[in-house]
């Protein structure tokens, strides 16, 4: 089997043991996983199948679209519910909506984020959540981020006994973005610790929830089908943002010997295009500049 599968990752289980479970499901070695979701977050997990793995860097570059829920009044170790209360500071009063609405603007766009300490962010050679772990702190690279969209979806709820408040949420964001952080971000706009209470991916690798299938349901298919290819993704939707290139026999022929591709008036002008040939994807080209053509980046097939 090859393609994508985009795979319902329920909450309390880590994205290795979907694909270690999927390893058994589907009897096959090679998967492979886009885009890390922590344990406790539930969503869309798009899962490389065969020839597809070639394809995991392609699908992490697009941006993904979460809906979750941040509680103010009180911060932890982890900036969601798994990690111990560092922080508390019951809300004397609730914020407003149009309060919420200026800070969530105010993180709309190019900003700026420190990655939680419990994050597989590397530093010298190392996981942050193992400097975490072991006690240590460690300084934090900054990391660019892009906010497509970050708004309300539901109306805040003030509890007076514990002084929190808490509303969901849907943000549209770039690779690399930690909604976690975004949530703390928020609270510090209005001057008050907070933590991501909830969180659900709902776009990513271009496939959304409603294209994704649960474990038992893939383990039922496999049962009653042997395969769950009616539900695999080809691998040109992991592509599908480069243009993409039409190749002639005579093409085809020389990319296939290891030649490149001259900028001629038949290729669009952009860093990484895709080539097909006889409508199959066979390779993403990249621009070489030094080269003066467009040269072999990933190869998928020279069948």
């Amino acid at each position: 089997m090859d393609g994508i599968l985009p795979v319902y990752k329920e909450a309390g289980m880590t994205s290795h043991d979907v694909v270690f479970k999927l390893r058994k499901i589907l009897h096959m070695k090679k998967i492979g996983h886009a885009g890390t979701l922590d344990p406790s977050v539930d969503g869309v997990l798009p899962v490389a199948l065969g020839k597809a793995t070639k394809t995991i860097e392609f699908l992490q570059e697009s941006g993904k679209i979460y809906t979750g829920e941040v509680t103010f009044g009180f911060a932890t170790t982890t900036e969601d519910l798994d990690g111990e209360v560092v922080e508390s500071q019951p809300l004397s009063r609730p914020f407003t909506t149009d309060e919420i609405a200026v800070a969530m603007k105010a993180l709309t766009g190019d900003i700026t984020q420190i990655p939680p300490m419990f994050s597989a962010v590397k530093v010298n050679g190392r996981r942050l959540y193992e400097y975490a772990r072991a006690g240590e702190t460690v300084e934090r690279p900054e990391r660019q981020a892009t906010i497509y969209r970050f708004e309300r979806t539901s109306e805040p709820i003030f509890d007076e006994t514990t002084g929190t408040q808490k509303f969901t949420f849907i943000a549209e964001v770039s690779k690399g973005t930690y909604i976690r952080t975004l949530a703390v971000d928020l609270g510090k706009q209005l001057g008050v610790p907070a933590v991501m209470s909830q969180l659900t991916r709902q776009k990513a690798g271009g496939y959304d929830l409603s294209q994704a299938h649960s474990l038992a349901d893939i383990a039922e298919m496999m049962t009653t089908n042997g395969n769950v290819d009616v539900w695999l993704q080809p691998l040109d939707s992991a592509v599908a943002q480069y243009p993409h290139v039409a190749l002639t026999d005579e093409q085809w022929a020389k990319v296939k010997n290891g030649i490149g591709l001259p900028k001629t008036a038949l290729i669009p002008v952009a860093d990484k295009i895709v080539v097909t040939y006889q409508g199959d994807v066979k390779s993403v080209f990249e621009w070489r500049e030094d080269r003066n053509q467009y040269r072999p980046y990933r190869t998928f097939s020279i069948e």
